[in-house]
């Protein structure tokens, strides 16, 4: 049995990056359906959320020597885009076999 090497550059991206998608979301979401303090800390939810993506994207071939584009991003389209498939294949074959029954 191999053993298992973790990469931690990666793993660090992709907590990033994923601080930074859910900064916007949430940022924006409190920035439109808050109060006047709640609207403010939206923003500046966002703005950080903001700042941290154009980081990951830009710095991290810089800093972690690591692509955030070809290592970690379009691996993760191509394992999204294979999941749906497989997930509308399996749909399929069950209605199918629902509707002959």
């Amino acid at each position: 049995m191999t053993g298992f090497s973790w990469n931690w550059e990666v793993f660090l991206l992709v907590l990033l990056a994923l601080l930074a998608l859910s900064l916007i979301v949430f940022g924006v979401l409190t920035a439109y359906f808050g109060s006047n303090k709640s609207r403010m800390v939206g923003g500046g939810l966002l703005v950080v959320g903001i700042l941290i993506g154009i980081f990951v994207i830009l710095g991290s071939g810089d800093i972690f020597k690591v692509s955030f584009i070809t290592r970690i991003l379009e691996p993760t389209i191509f394992y999204i885009i294979a999941a749906v498939i497989g997930v509308v294949i399996g749909l399929l074959v069950f209605l199918g076999a629902i509707m002959k029954t």
